[in-house]
């Protein structure tokens, strides 16, 4: 017994100094990753003069002028409230129309359905950016510039390729006899998806909503092109205010960008065990 109780204990040791070596890298680039995080906040909280002087420290006299600033002179919640709005309505757009044609195409089997398949795919290749010119003409023909509209028609077809790709793959993963017995029970294709489907996809949903909400929430292109109003701006957009042509406001800067982050963070944090779970899960089946 002694014997085999000294032969797990240098087992597990060996285990563990094999598990070092990834754990310091872990560590190494988990700081790298959140070194930013760290300079954005700590430099929120500093003068312009306390920027200069000592950008990397933590600052001598905290402050929170520069929130009230941001808070107060401007129109931030106007800001928030259409980044809001834009990444609210995109996402469920995009969750919706993702998931309707996930489940149709995982059924439905046939050299048409391959072809709308792989047209989803091609968009994930072909960034959409490319197309700026002749979105931004669309807009104008269709009276959409300077309006929301024009960004939820653009976010919707940048996250559709993506959604209907992993749910796509998720749902054709589901087994077969949840579908059978359904259908014994007398459940139409509408009753199965909202009944059926749905709840069980929700790790992919989750995965879906976050890889979406990142680059909509963070986009300056498309509102910097299609957006001229005040009123009509978004949280990043209202960052190039703050930057002149000879001098930046860097404290207000950094206090919007910091404001602006955490409905992300947020999020994440909340929806990161559904995340992961989805990306393990629906991303690797087919």
């Amino acid at each position: 017994m002694s014997i085999n109780r000294k032969e797990r204990k240098s087992a597990s040791l060996k285990i563990m100094n094999m598990h070092i070596p990834s754990h310091i890298l872990m560590i190494i680039w988990v700081l790298i990753a959140l070194f930013p995080v760290y300079l954005l906040i700590i430099n929120s909280f500093k003068g312009k003069i306390a920027i200069y002087g000592n950008p990397f420290g933590l600052p001598e006299v905290w402050t929170f002028d520069n929130y009230i600033s941001v808070v107060k002179g401007g129109n931030f919640f106007q800001y928030f409230y259409n980044s809001t709005l834009v990444v609210v309505v995109s996402l469920f757009m995009i969750l919706l129309l993702g998931s309707l044609a996930g489940y149709g195409l995982a059924h439905w089997r046939s050299k048409m359905s391959r072809g709308i398949y792989f047209f989803f795919v091609l968009g994930m290749m072909l960034p959409i950016k490319i197309a700026t010119i002749r979105l931004l003409e669309l807009m104008k023909i269709f009276s959409l510039f300077n309006s929301l509209w024009s960004l939820f028609f653009v976010y919707i077809a940048m996250g559709l390729p993506t959604a209907v790709f992993i749910l796509t793959e998720f749902i054709h993963g589901l087994p077969k006899d949840l579908y059978e017995a359904a259908y014994i029970d007398g459940a139409h294709r509408s009753k199965i998806y909202y009944s059926i489907v749905l709840p069980l996809i929700k790790p992919a949903l989750a995965t879906v909503g976050i890889y979406n909400l990142v680059p909509i929430w963070n986009d300056l292109w498309f509102p910097l092109i299609f957006i001229t109003q005040e009123d009509k701006k978004t949280v990043l957009l209202a960052v190039t205010r703050l930057q002149g042509q000879y001098a930046t406001d860097w404290p207000r800067v950094f206090a919007l960008l910091t404001l602006s982050a955490l409905p992300v963070i947020l999020l994440y944090l909340s929806m990161s065990k559904q995340f992961v779970a989805g990306l393990t899960a629906g991303a690797v089946k087919g």
